[in-house]
């Protein structure tokens, strides 16, 4: 009678990530050769890179069967394309992390050792950051301040980068959420959470593929999947510049009938008070076309990625 393995998956998504793949393939399997009473498949995601990522990962592949890859069609973003991939692992544990090398391979064998223990999620976080410390700091008040307004008790300074149980998937799965802030999700699903820190290194071969919008987009996401804070705040608001501008007005019609010839209302008050007011109107506008569009797609229905072709998956 043979010994069953339990078995592991490791996921990862990569987009334009050719300097990169070779070294935390190798970086990986050297992670994991201690930790032999398992079994592991490594299944990267490629977002239609446009460099050599793809040609290597087969090449990898083509030796190891244990590497799969998933192809899509075209560049799915970063959020859909990861979440798929880690919808397709099948092992009784699953390893997220990314393909710069700013999640150290090296943490593997811990993320299991605490899993064995009883760890339903073993979660990575990055209180300290060798990358730019301005994006690093605003990134650390954005979780604090996400955590004070969320609904549920949120983990703070990570990016994703850890070890999820099969049954914490399996009920995410059920979910069928199209569009997660994914390490939000882990949290309201209420199982318990091992946190392991680490001071994430900087990126050292190729360029990161996130900006400005990428960041927002995940930063709002972060914010409508787990507080109504912000609508709450634009209604309070609301009602308090509209018993503001009512006492004003008493004040300046009061005034301007006490001293009509002398007393003035100026043309800076009405446009200051203008424009100020078009701003928090069109704030509050963008806050609510946000709620609006993440309904819009759990509407839409659409498959979370289309691929283009798989290797080793058989």
């Amino acid at each position: 009678m043979g010994f069953f393995k339990m078995k592991i998956s490791i996921v990862t998504p990569c987009f334009n990530e050719a300097e990169n793949v070779n070294e935390l393939y190798e970086r990986v399997c050297t992670a994991i050769n201690s930790l032999s009473s398992f079994s592991f498949e490594m299944i990267f995601i490629d977002n239609s890179s446009v460099d050599n990522t793809v040609p290597l990962l087969k090449e990898i592949a083509s030796r190891d069967k244990r590497v799969k890859i998933i192809v899509n069609t075209r560049n799915f973003g970063h959020i859909r394309s990861p979440y798929w991939a880690v919808l397709q692992s099948t092992g009784d544990a699953t390893i997220c992390m990314a393909s710069d090398l700013q999640d150290p391979p090296e943490m593997i064998p811990e993320f299991v050792a605490e899993w064995k223990k009883g760890w339903k999620v073993v979660m990575a976080i990055k209180p300290d950051s060798k990358t730019n410390p301005i994006v690093h700091f605003l990134r650390k008040m954005y979780y604090l301040i996400l955590d004070k307004i969320s609904d549920i008790t949120l983990v703070r300074n990570t990016t994703g980068f850890g070890l999820y149980d099969r049954d914490v998937l399996n009920s995410i799965r059920e979910i069928r959420d199209p569009y997660p802030y994914f390490r939000g999700l882990v949290s309201e699903l209420g199982f318990p959470i091992k946190t392991l820190a680490f001071n994430q290194p900087g990126r050292l071969k190729g360029i990161s593929k996130n900006n400005f919008y990428t960041l927002f987009d995940l930063a709002m996401l972060g914010v409508v999947s787990h507080s109504i804070v912000p609508i709450r705040l634009a209604t309070m608001l609301g009602f308090f510049i509209g018993a503001l501008s009512l006492i004003i007005g008493i004040y300046y019609a009061f005034m301007k009938l006490l001293f009509w010839d002398t007393f003035p209302i100026g043309i800076a008050a009405l446009v200051i008070g203008f424009f100020f007011m078009s701003s928090i109107l069109l704030l509050f506008l963008g806050l609510i076309g946000e709620y609006i569009a993440s309904i819009h797609m759990y509407v839409k229905n659409r498959p979370i990625v289309v691929e283009k072709e798989r290797i080793n998956f058989d």
